[in-house]
């Protein structure tokens, strides 16, 4: 049984699921902002919120291990652990933001933009 489990299935495959949300969580982190659907962004989002809590609360050396592990792009973790954490130093959650812009021309998909606060 599956009551009150949430999870958002974005493919058939599980290996194209976190793929498909490593890569949107590292265009977030090095863009700052990206434009995609709205069931993505969800998905996506605590993902996200879970990489810079680990930036935070762990040493560095350790948070930088789990980072790499998590990310394949060097440059993604660099941020989070240079940038970003001194960024939301203060604050406890709530890193990102989703901001609904309407739907897509082709297919009519609601697209929203999933944003560092």
């Amino acid at each position: 049984m599956r009551h009150r489990v949430k999870k958002i299935k974005l493919g058939s495959d599980n290996d194209h699921q976190t793929a498909l949300i490593r890569n949107l969580a590292m265009a977030v982190i090095i863009y700052e902002k990206i434009k995609t659907t709205t069931t993505k962004a969800k998905a996506v989002q605590p993902f996200v919120e879970k990489l810079i809590n680990i930036a935070k609360k762990k040493e560095k050396r350790e948070a930088i291990r789990q980072l790499e592990k998590l990310l394949q792009h060097d440059n993604s973790s660099k941020k989070i652990i240079e940038v970003l954490v001194e960024k939301y130093q203060d604050r406890t959650s709530g890193y990102t933001r989703i901001t609904k812009l309407g739907n897509r021309n082709g297919d009519n998909a609601p697209v929203v933009q999933l944003e560092l606060v």
